[in-house]
């Protein structure tokens, strides 16, 4: 039996008294975490690997009126041979990390199988090759966007999604330098707010954080309306409320990937769907006679307007989706959808069928919705060609994809 040094960190919190139960560990949930049966029903492990055999902590508590029943692995009996010890030592206690103790090359190989899975759902889709999931430049030291939680005099850290504790955090591992460097300095003076975002340009050291907080003795900046950051050799200016993708380096690899499937040659007229800052629209038009992009943020077409200075052939629309892309007067070549989570409207969906674009490439970071949209596609009149995984989240179970698409002959 191995004890602690594959398991997650123990949780300071824990007694003698605490239950523990020997499971097998069976496939991958939802959430990143392993299936394993207790008790007569299925339950979610934090921390195991499909194959295991663990000795794990029974967690009970109430959600929604109901009692639910989750595990959290404590020693190992049989290991999996892709399990690593995770560097952090607040892996387990902190939740945020699902996959840091295993290897990033299986990771890689896990992602690519949930979307198999996904698209495997829809008979459409049976037979679709997935590509191998692009590996991310910086397995940990790649997200530029933090949201903490405020506790204890000004203590920043997160919530375990398992056990509702608070766990003060000094430096996360998946966290740009820059900022592990802010939260040093933020730490224990920011009892002024119970929640706190750090935002963060690993391209231009800009920074947001807000709210603003009245901290001058530290000579630190707070309470930004927005932050720039500079990618593919273009800046982009990010307001508060605007999203943009937390890995810097995979954004620009994403950018390149769409790029190379919608074989752009100069001449094409493209719509850039839920388009957020402009990100696609301004490194697209280089490439494109003419690009619209359409996004609802008011806050987003804000900055989209500073980032296309320069760029005459972009166009910003403000609007849903759902609700302008009737009112188009347009004949697109190509289209990007990047939708969230959720995926695409029907009628966003039905309009992109009526515009028949010669290529379309669907943008999304949950393989459920994806395969779903790209089904009601199929029905539609057009060809899936390739869907390849990117890995924007390293140590997590998240993953982006990108669906290149084409009419049907």
């Amino acid at each position: 039996m191995t004890h602690g040094t594959h398991a997650p960190a123990e949780d300071p919190s824990r007694d003698s008294d605490v239950e523990t139960a020997c499971l097998t560990l069976e496939r991958f949930g939802t959430l990143g975490d392993t299936v394993a049966e207790f008790e007569g029903q299925e339950i979610s492990v934090f921390g195991g690997i499909p194959g295991e055999r663990a000795v794990c902590r029974i967690v009970r508590y109430r959600r929604r009126r109901k009692s639910v029943v989750s595990a959290i692995v404590t020693d190992v009996v049989e290991p999996s041979p892709h399990r690593v010890a995770p560097p952090c030592p607040y892996f387990g206690p902190c939740s945020g990390c699902q996959w840091q103790h295993i290897d990033y090359a299986h990771q890689l190989d896990l992602k690519r199988e949930t979307v198999r899975q996904a698209v495997g759902e829809y008979h459409s889709l049976a037979g679709l090759d997935v590509g191998e999931t692009v590996p991310s430049e910086g397995v940990f030291g790649y997200r530029n966007h933090a949201r903490f939680t405020v506790r204890r005099q000004g203590s920043l850290g997160f919530v375990n999604r398992i056990t509702r504790r608070f766990v003060k955090i000094d430096e996360c591992l998946l966290m740009a330098p820059g900022i592990n460097e802010l939260l040093g300095r933020l730490q224990g003076r920011s009892g002024a707010t119970s929640q706190l975002s750090i935002r963060y340009g690993v391209n231009s050291g800009d920074w947001l954080i807000q709210p603003r907080l009245s901290i001058n003795e530290i000579g630190l900046e707070t309470g930004q309306a927005h932050y720039t950051e500079k990618l593919a050799g273009r800046s982009f200016r990010i307001g508060s409320p605007s999203f943009f993708q937390v890995n810097t380096s995979q954004a620009g690899k994403l950018v390149e990937l769409v790029k190379e499937r919608l074989h752009l040659s100069g001449r094409e007229t493209v719509v850039d769907a839920y388009a957020g800052v402009g990100t696609f629209a301004v490194l697209l038009a280089e490439s494109a006679d003419r690009v619209v992009a359409v996004e609802e943020s008011d806050a987003a077409v804000g900055d989209g307007r500073v980032n296309i200075t320069g760029v005459d052939n972009v166009e910003l629309v403000l609007g849903k989706v759902e609700d302008v892309i009737d009112d188009l007067d347009i004949a697109p070549d190509a289209v990007v959808l990047d939708p969230p989570r959720s995926g695409c409207q029907p009628q966003v969906l039905e309009a992109v069928a009526r515009w028949g674009p010669s290529r379309v490439c669907y943008v999304s970071c949950d393989p459920a919705s994806l395969a779903r949209d790209l089904d009601i596609m199929a029905g539609q009149g057009m060809v899936v060609e390739s869907i390849d995984p990117v890995d924007m989240f390293p140590q997590t179970h998240h993953v982006e994809c990108v669906a290149a698409l084409r009419p049907a002959a």
